[in-house]
């Protein structure tokens, strides 16, 4: 598609290139008669409402009920959305994703008492229940999940006060949010062309990938000049997400914030700290990464505004979508021809809404329903990283297709722990494939530049954040105050020790803390270093093992929500209990810096 030209309206964009949402809904009437039978199966639910202690049947009659009705707000709210996605200035879809939203709410409130009355029947009684009522077996990892939190749920009377008071607990991040979104002003600063520029958030990262170091170093001294002048404000919306995070632990019997946070994956702390611990091991070759990329750039010193700094020249050349699809089908062919086939049918049934168009929602995601195939939107623009993006995107689709063709619904999802390691494990392949088909040196050396600063952004320095969240929760459970000096010195002393001797760390660096929104979400973002060093473990097994390693990924993909992360990697082959995985992704990081050198001259 000519990049120079307007954007196409919606009804230019040629069908094939469009996703096909008539497999969700075949006419929006259709989706108005699920509308009308979900409000009325909203009345058979609350009926059920103190009634589950009763008998087997009864607990089995409402579980199957609130299954029924989760699959119909499933469907109702992903088709209006997607169908708003497609072009947001569209009234109908406007209208109907409201009423789908609003929906929505109704359902969460007609269910509500489910959970609450099951954690209120006695363990005695539950198992007679569970053992009079063969039908409740279907549900037995359902119950025991809600059952695992049973020594962390306090009274119905004090329930009911904490969930009265969440919009209040959710303050920090919306304050942030606000003076980070909305209220924060950046000033200008020149360009490349000795242009006027206003600096925003969206800019930065363009401005850091400038050639033109004064660019780079301009760009940085602004940005951080602006968060350093609101340091005070924004450290206070960070200490009360975190004694926010405290207080719901300590109120709900957690050891502590972290264990509270990894209690619903099911997560041992062992498996946080190994991930710290098998990152600090291989910190030397970060800093010889840093290291090599001072000599590239002809430095003296190695800044932090030249991380991003490009190393050689960019692969401008096209990547059609044809041609992407071509190249990441030959890619993932080590993972065999069931899956194969399913990606085949992917590309070419109407699952991916390809190019961009008026009023689309930008940027890319996989969603879709259980009662249909799912989905892709892409705003495709014919470069290497919307290829790889696409690889990502289908790499959730497959894992949300296997994952639904096998198993119930109620199993069906997976947790955000796992979620990433389809994609990821996508990209990995197609990493490899580029590599090994590119003999070029420069394009050579821009795939494997590529390719270390996803290992650096992604298990580096998202455990880097891991580590600073785990020290200031550390400081406020055990009295201490944050402060905006406090944690600037916390932040500056991971800087050192991660990036080393290379960099020379700035002052305003050490307030990178007070623009990451993460940090109001708790103990998120080591999820990030895990599934990546995951699939990169997955990815190597598949490439060195074959047919084996590919059975036991496709098991994996095929097993949905059936058990707990930690096990279903197990079963595919890692075990995140244990630094090993970590160790194996650093090792492929080592090897792509070696040859780095090699091919810059280093060794």
């Amino acid at each position: 598609m000519n990049k120079t030209k307007a954007l196409p309206k919606r009804s230019e964009i040629p069908a094939e290139s469009k996703w096909k949402l008539e497999d969700i809904y075949a006419s929006d009437a259709d989706w108005e008669k699920d509308f009308a039978t979900t409000k009325q199966l909203l009345d058979k639910v609350q009926a059920k409402q103190n009634t589950l202690a009763e008998s087997g049947q009864s607990l089995l009659e409402t579980l199957k009920l609130e299954e029924v009705i989760s699959q119909y707000i499933e469907k109702i709210y992903v088709y209006a959305r997607m169908r708003r996605d497609e072009d947001n200035t569209n009234s109908t879809y406007q209208a109907l994703t409201d009423r789908a939203a609003s929906l929505s709410t109704q359902v969460s409130s007609a269910t509500s008492f489910i959970q609450p009355e099951i954690l209120a029947i006695p363990d005695d009684q539950m198992q007679q229940l569970r053992e009079s009522e063969p039908g409740l077996e279907h549900y037995d990892k359902y119950l025991n999940e809600i059952l695992r939190g049973k020594p962390h749920t306090l009274s119905a009377s004090e329930e009911a006060l904490l969930a009265s008071v969440s919009e209040l607990a959710g303050a920090p991040s919306k304050i942030f949010s606000m003076l980070n979104n909305a209220d924060m002003k950046f000033p200008y600063i020149v360009n490349e062309q000795g242009e006027e520029v206003e600096l925003t958030k969206g800019r930065y990262v363009q401005f850091l990938e400038s050639k033109d170091r004064r660019v780079r170093h301009d760009a940085f001294k602004a940005m951080y000049a602006t968060y350093g002048e609101k340091r005070n404000t924004i450290a206070a919306t960070l200490t009360s997400a975190v004694k926010r995070d405290v207080f719901y632990a300590r109120t709900r019997k957690h050891e502590s914030a972290l264990k509270a946070a990894l209690f619903g994956d099911n997560i041992e702390q062992s498996v946080y700290d190994n991930l710290i611990k098998a990152v600090h091991g291989q910190l030397p070759l970060l800093h010889r990464y840093m290291g090599l990329r001072k000599k590239m750039l002809g430095l003296d010193e190695l800044r932090m505004y030249d991380l991003f700094a490009p190393l050689v020249e960019e692969m401008d050349a096209e990547v059609p979508y044809q041609d992407a699809v071509a190249t990441i089908q030959e890619s993932l062919r080590p993972l065999g021809e069931e899956y194969s086939k399913v990606l085949e049918e992917g590309f070419t049934s109407g699952w991916i809404d390809v190019y961009e168009n008026q009023n689309k929602t930008s940027g890319a995601y996989s969603w879709g329903t259980y009662a249909a195939h799912p989905y892709v939107l892409m705003n495709y623009q014919s470069n290497l990283n919307d290829m790889f993006t696409l690889a990502h995107e289908m790499g959730h689709a497959l894992h949300s297709f296997f994952s639904n063709k096998n198993q119930p619904y109620t199993y069906a999802g997976y947790r955000i722990f796992v979620a990433e390691v389809a994609s990821t494990l996508n990209e990995a392949l197609l990493m490899h494939h580029l590599l090994d088909q590119t003999k070029e040196k420069e394009k050579r050396m821009y795939l494997l530049i590529h390719y270390l600063e996803q290992f650096r952004g992604t298990v580096y320095r998202q455990t880097m954040l891991a580590e600073f969240e785990k020290s200031i929760h550390e400081q406020v459970e055990a009295g201490e105050a944050l402060t905006a000096d406090s944690l600037t010195a916390t932040y500056g002393e991971l800087n050192k020790k991660y990036y080393g001797p290379e960099m020379v760390i700035d002052e305003e660096a050490n307030l990178d803390w007070s623009r990451i929104p993460h940090f109001y979400n708790n103990f998120y973002v080591y999820k990030y270093a895990t599934g990546f060093s995951a699939a990169t473990s997955l990815a190597h097994q598949i490439l060195e093992q074959g047919q084996p390693a590919v059975d036991r990924y496709l098991n994996f993909l095929k097993s949905g929500g059936s058990d707990f992360p930690l096990e279903l990697l197990k079963k595919a082959g890692v075990d995140m209990t244990t630094p090993e995985p970590i160790e194996e992704a650093l090792k492929v990081f080592g090897e792509l810096l070696d040859e780095l050198e090699q091919l810059v001259g280093v060794k």
